[in-house]
């Protein structure tokens, strides 16, 4: 069994694989020596975490019953069963799981990578530039904040919302909102793709003063002169700034795009309820790598992990796949310093939420969706999602 990444998608889903059959021989081939909690840059652009409660050593995530490949996968021989890695060298495989994650093409938008982290540009998006956000929040008395947001699909849809309005608690808490002239770049046309949770986010778009500039995606970033130019409906803008912090373009990893592997738009072609993949039955995928239409969010990698990990076993044994994704997929929006809205969705837009409304309402914003995205999901996340501990996501069967 070879898996493709060690990220949230890749380490869940060997806990799950092992849980059910112990005596299966796993190896995750993944490069890096640090494992994130991307769910919680958020929270230190908004001054809530440090840093460091987002990063982990790779070895202390890492399953011991695992072998850790530390290399890059770069080519896929899926009719040889074959992994080609950066350095050359070849793995066999009996089923293979792909977690890859997606790429973030920061060079996408011309002088973006030359930049960031100076001149009041910033991102969530990465773990180095997350506490700038969070420097030039305070900083910032006056002035113009900018803050954008890419065409689907990308992880988090709802990240770039997040960032602005935890940015706007913070100038409204010091008397400052009033002379910030803040505005929310979209490069779709509406604010949120379920309608059900929009009332709620307009009321704070509305109490906070946002100038929503629909249809608008950012194109380039002059750093020296602060300013920012958009591709328009009617054309282009340029448009100076104090703040700007960027969501950038997203796609799938270069070496899925090239492979046998990739579907439409280069990523990893499964079906959408079992995430096997479409044309290779030893092959199955998860996370933000694969094509399947959800929100692409850790919240819908713990929800897919049990299913790969049941669809997988019930293929080693010849037996009908078991399990279905509904494409549940979680945005906690952090509307306001103590308050959230928890979007919780599947495909289609179907609400699926997970608490009853009188326990926890997400369409509305709440004390309780704030201490469950800072208080009880890191814990979940490095204590049940990465060990195999199944709360709430176990698998129900069909047929």
């Amino acid at each position: 069994m070879v898996i493709i990444g060690g990220g949230a998608a890749g380490i869940a889903t060997a806990a799950s694989l092992h849980k059910r059959e112990p005596s299966l021989k796993i190896a995750i081939i993944e490069p890096s020596g640090t494992h994130y909690y991307q769910p919680g840059w958020t929270m230190v652009g908004g001054g809530v975490f440090d840093p460091e409660q987002t990063a982990r050593e790779m070895a202390r995530v890492m399953p011991d019953y695992v072998s850790w490949i530390r290399q890059s996968a770069a080519a896929f021989e899926p009719g040889d069963n074959t992994v080609i890695l950066a350095d050359g060298s070849r793995i066999k495989y009996v089923f293979l799981v792909v977690a890859a994650g997606l790429q973030l093409d920061w060079d996408g938008v011309e002088g973006l990578s030359d930049t960031l982290g100076r001149n009041g540009v910033t991102s969530n998006y990465r773990f180095d530039l997350a506490p700038y956000t969070w420097e030039l929040v305070q900083q910032l008395r006056s002035g113009k904040a900018l803050f954008t947001q890419p065409p689907m699909p990308i992880k988090c849809a709802g990240a770039p919302q997040k960032a602005m309005y935890l940015s706007c608690s913070e100038w409204q808490k010091r008397g400052v909102l009033k002379d910030i002239d803040v505005h929310f770049h979209n490069a779709g046309g509406v604010l949120f793709g379920v309608a059900e949770y929009v009332p709620a986010l307009m009321e704070y778009v509305e109490r906070y003063g946002i100038s929503l500039d629909l249809n608008e995606r950012l194109t380039a970033v002059d750093g020296s002169a602060k300013t920012a130019t958009f591709a328009t409906e009617n054309g282009s803008k340029t448009v100076e700034f104090d703040m700007l912090h960027v969501c950038p373009p997203q796609s799938a990893p270069d070496f899925i795009k090239s492979s046998p592997l990739a579907g439409e738009g280069g990523w990893v072609d499964v079906d959408q309820e079992t995430l096997r993949h479409a044309r290779y039955d030893n092959v199955f995928a998860l996370g933000d790598c694969s094509n399947t239409p959800n929100a692409k969010t850790a919240a819908a990698a713990r929800k897919q992990a049990p299913i790969v990990a049941s669809n997988l076993i019930a293929t080693i044994l010849g037996k009908p796949l078991p399990s279905r994704y509904d494409g549940y997929g979680s945005c906690p929006l952090t509307v306001e310093h103590g308050k959230i809205v928890l979007a919780e969705f599947g495909y289609g837009g179907k609400l699926l939420p997970s608490f009853p409304g009188w326990a926890l309402d997400g369409r509305k914003p709440t004390r309780r969706a704030w201490v469950l995205k800072a208080d009880v999901l890191p814990r979940i996340y490095w204590e049940a999602m990465l060990k195999g501990r199944e709360w709430l996501v176990k698998p129900g069967h069909v047929g």
